[in-house]
């Protein structure tokens, strides 16, 4: 039996994810999908579209090589749902990045877009890993704005 339309979307999606290509992964999504964070004690607010596309743009000037892998599928055809277990790995400025994510995505009727996402993911590497590398960032940006100013003789 072929793959489902909603199936080919997910794995299109892990796909653009993989690339790191933003207007690919938008592009799963309906106009009006939001995407919902999990454990609620990470105490996340739902993120829209022009949201979502910022957080992901930024996300990629801060990971390289960031790679998700299917560690499992289900499809439930019946109700539009896709859920996905993920590992992901990235290199950062602060090290190695490795989480684990899962999707539940809820499909429009079509299977081709996204109604909305719960996204679960470690939140004791969310808790240890952003501190760390929000720090250095700040650090990073610190040093370039000194650097600026000698550079410019002052």
């Amino acid at each position: 039996m072929p793959d489902s339309t909603q199936k080919l979307a997910a794995l299109s999606l892990v796909a653009a994810f993989n690339r790191m290509d933003v207007p690919a992964i938008m592009a799963h999504r309906a106009p009006s999908c939001l995407r919902h964070f999990y454990p609620t004690a990470m105490a996340q607010t739902p993120q829209d579209n022009t949201t979502y596309a910022k957080s992901l743009t930024s996300l990629h000037a801060i990971f390289r090589n960031f790679f998700l892998t299917i560690d499992e599928l289900i499809e439930d055809s019946a109700n539009n749902r896709i859920c996905m277990w993920l590992s992901a790995r990235a290199d950062t400025m602060v090290g190695e990045y490795v989480n684990e994510y899962v999707w539940l995505l809820d499909f429009d009727k079509s299977g081709k877009k996204i109604v909305r996402t719960k996204e679960f993911s470690d939140s004791v590497m969310a808790r240890d890993f952003f501190p760390k590398l929000k720090e250095a960032m700040a650090s990073q940006r610190a040093k370039k704005a000194t650097d600026q100013v000698h550079s410019n003789g002052v």
